[in-house]
């Protein structure tokens, strides 16, 4: 297989789950701010610089944000890298890449989506569209996931969509992750009385942000806070949205493509191997003391096996 056009396949994988994550954030966010039991939960502001902060484009000044053009922004904006629509014109652009390489329908189900959201009026989103649009692009990715796995051969062109899907699984869970942990810290700071805990509201909005929640109550019978919820979506193997998780995913295909039975040092799979080892062998515990720095260390790592992968088996 050419590089390019197993570079084409890692990104396609990217993009079709990156759209996903930020579909998600965009409803879930929204809609469960309307009937919070607090002030700053409920406040436009808030929600508004959630959504930004998630995406890439923290609003760092005094000024107001229009919510018409917020949402736009990230919905519909094709001006915007991180929009929902500019992800799905670049799945099918590399996509396209990689026709011969992908089942006729799989490319159908892209194209699909990609005239879907191209065609969907951004007046009608802006205005009361945003859940109609942002549940079928969760459904079309769901679509997309389900073509992957049960019409591909499971060769290296699957393995090379399933590490993209991987890699950016881990990466937008830890962006997530970090955007409601941000504004948890937002509203304790506060101290805001309410019938409920100050951040009951937020741990919960989290796990339904990476549709954990039933699982979560499942797993754990008490009620989401800070230990229990950031353990089940950073460190709990068994929660298949976890980052340790994602993180297995990709050492089991990252393997497909390596032929070494003993990897050298400055292989990818030997750091693939070194990074997944370091955080299967966590506790909550000590991430929770210094959090950000986690954050940080974390999307630093996935970041360096991104560019090691993509230097070792894509480079152009």
């Amino acid at each position: 297989m050419l590089a390019r056009v197993a570079n084409n396949l890692f990104w396609m994988g990217r993009y079709i789950e990156r759209s996903e994550h930020v579909a998600r954030y965009l409803c879930v966010n929204y809609f469960s701010s309307l009937d919070a039991p607090n002030e700053l939960s409920q406040s436009r502001q808030f929600v508004l610089k959630s959504m930004l902060f998630m995406v890439g484009d923290p609003h760092n000044d005094e000024s107001d944000l229009k919510e018409s053009d917020v949402l736009f922004n990230i919905g519909l904006n094709a001006d915007k890298p991180y929009s929902i629509i500019n992800c799905v014109k670049l799945a099918r652009e590399n996509a396209n890449s990689a026709r011969d390489l992908i089942s006729t329908e799989l490319y159908e189900a892209i194209n699909k989506f990609y005239h879907y959201v191209l065609n969907y009026s951004a007046d009608f989103f802006v205005a009361k569209g945003l859940y109609e649009f942002t549940t079928h692009v969760m459904e079309f990715t769901a679509v997309l996931k389900a073509k992957i796995t049960s019409t591909l051969l499971y060769d290296d062109a699957y393995s090379i969509i399933r590490l993209g899907i991987s890699m950016d699984r881990a990466t937008q869970v830890i962006r997530i992750i970090n955007s409601k942990y941000n504004d948890i810290q937002l509203i304790e700071a506060k101290k805001e009385k309410s019938t409920l805990p100050s951040s009951s509201l937020e741990w919960c909005t989290l796990l339904r942000c990476i549709e954990s929640y039933d699982m979560m109550k499942r797993y754990d019978k008490d009620a989401p806070k800070s230990i229990n919820t950031l353990d089940f979506l950073i460190l709990n193997p068994k929660c298949p949205k976890s980052v340790i998780n994602s993180l297995a995913k990709i050492v089991d295909h990252i393997q497909v493509l390596s032929n070494d039975r003993k990897p050298a040092k400055d292989s990818t799979i030997f750091l693939v191997n070194k990074i997944y080892n370091d955080y299967k062998y966590k506790y909550i515990e000590e991430i929770e003391i210094d959090f950000k720095i986690f954050i940080e260390k974390i999307l630093t790592d996935l970041v360096t096996i991104s560019k090691k992968m993509e230097k070792e088996f894509f480079y152009i």
